[in-house]
């Protein structure tokens, strides 16, 4: 059975949706009203983590094998879960992850074809079932994150190598993930105004979290 905090939430969605933009929106607002929230990355985190993230993102790594491409992640965030953010949640702070186990679902089950049974089988090994209470989508096109790449003069990782058509099944992945849990997964249309986005989620964390 999935382990629960209400003030456990994650964002997810494809390269360039700006997460981590949004985030520090949220953080600031959240200062604002006196909660400090402690901010995690995937993959990364904590010191084995962000070198197990180092390997999977580097581009001469293109012979990995999708099996130890997604072992990869479930062990970063294994380490992660255990080491940072279920310590933190036990002692009442907030956690906000920017990425968690929806990503390998989405990126390594429907981008790369992994059996999806599998997948969430392992997502729940690597995290003893610990579930974000809410999980925010934020949704763009993946033409749209492929502008904003080049816009910022971003060169590739080892995953957005994989292309376009890559980025639709990944995202396709993700509104499957909303379809088959709306109680937790909100998506947000992220194509609009940086500041729009930023009051509409501040709008949903306020009802969530009784601010």
């Amino acid at each position: 059975m999935a382990k629960q905090f209400q003030h456990f939430i994650s964002f997810e969605g494809i390269d360039y949706c700006g997460k981590t933009t949004q985030i520090q929106r949220l953080v600031a607002r959240l200062k604002e009203h006196s909660v400090a929230a402690e901010v995690v990355r995937e993959p990364g985190g904590t010191t084995i983590s962000e070198k197990v993230r180092e390997i999977l993102l580097d581009r001469s790594h293109q012979e990995m094998h999708d099996h130890t491409e997604i072992l990869l992640y479930a062990a970063a965030r294994s380490q992660l879960v255990h080491q940072k953010i279920l310590p933190l949640l036990q002692s009442g702070v907030p956690v906000i992850a920017d990425r968690y186990y929806d990503s390998t679902t989405a990126y390594q089950g429907y981008g790369r074809g992994l059996n999806i049974a599998f997948v969430k089988q392992l997502n729940r090994f690597a995290t003893s079932g610990l579930s974000p209470f809410k999980t925010i989508f934020l949704d763009i096109s993946p033409e749209e994150a492929e502008r904003r790449r080049v816009r910022n003069g971003q060169k590739r990782d080892r995953l957005e190598c994989g292309g376009v058509a890559f980025y639709r099944r990944v995202r396709e992945g993700f509104f499957q993930i909303a379809r088959e849990e709306p109680h937790r997964f909100v998506i947000v249309p992220a194509e609009q105004e940086i500041e729009a986005i930023a009051d509409y989620i501040w709008s949903l964390l306020r009802q969530w979290w009784q601010l």
